[in-house]
């Protein structure tokens, strides 16, 4: 019996430290994840992007124009030349968002600025510019938000992750919630709060039980019980 115990002890050990271990590797085990999130963004952001170049005012024409040459290099994922532009025709999303940061276009541009710094690996400069924008839109900020709690978790720095996760999780979004609710769960279990990470587990189990993200979530709520 003893011996039963143990065993039992050790794999639930085992577990704990798995479960840990994908809170710091989440973003380098599930990029393929990560790039369907961002496709996400960029498929709406494009959308909302047309929308506006057709009932744009005269004077924000200019900015319309320079990011439309911008999202031409960031489809192609030429990521450095979208965000700081080509010295020739475009001047990039950075500069974009800087010069009309009160816009519409000024916050589609600091947009993708963060999904492009996100990109090439810079997570500080990634988060200042995702946390800029705000577009009110039920898809696009949680998309938006989820990759700002991604950028914190890269950067090590939990508290802010889990806010960014939370306001994802709070868009009640069928298919962002779900994955933001995880990763709050995990972070929430690295910072050793298992009552929150439970929280966080059982809500996927319980408000998205068909989603990918349910399939194997009993486990992490037994670990965190």
């Amino acid at each position: 019996m003893a011996k039963k115990d143990f065993k039992k002890e050790e794999q639930n050990l085992e577990n704990v430290q798995e479960a840990l271990n994908t809170t710091s590797a989440w973003i380098e085990a599930n990029q393929n994840k990560l790039t369907w999130v961002i496709t996400i963004i960029v498929l709406v952001v494009i959308g909302v992007l047309a929308l506006n170049t057709y009932v744009i005012k005269p004077k924000a024409a200019e900015a319309s124009n320079e990011t439309a040459k911008a999202v031409a290099y960031f489809a192609q994922g030429n990521y450095e030349l979208a965000l700081n532009g080509d010295d020739v025709e475009c001047i990039g999303f950075e500069a974009i968002a800087n010069d009309n940061s009160c816009s519409q276009e000024g916050k589609l541009a600091a947009l993708y600025a963060g999904v492009c710094y996100y990109q090439l690996g810079d997570y500080t400069a990634a988060a200042e510019y995702l946390a800029k924008f705000d577009a009110n839109d039920v898809n696009v900020d949680p998309a938006a938000s989820q990759l700002l709690g991604d950028a914190y978790v890269c950067l090590g720095e939990y508290d802010k992750a889990i806010d960014a996760f939370e306001a994802a999780a709070d868009s009640e979004n069928e298919l962002i919630a779900p994955m933001a609710l995880k990763k709050l769960g995990f972070v929430q279990m690295e910072l050793g709060d298992n009552a929150a990470a439970k929280e966080a587990f059982e809500t996927i189990k319980n408000d998205y039980p068909t989603s990918a993200q349910a399939q194997d979530i009993e486990k992490y709520i037994a670990i965190v019980k």
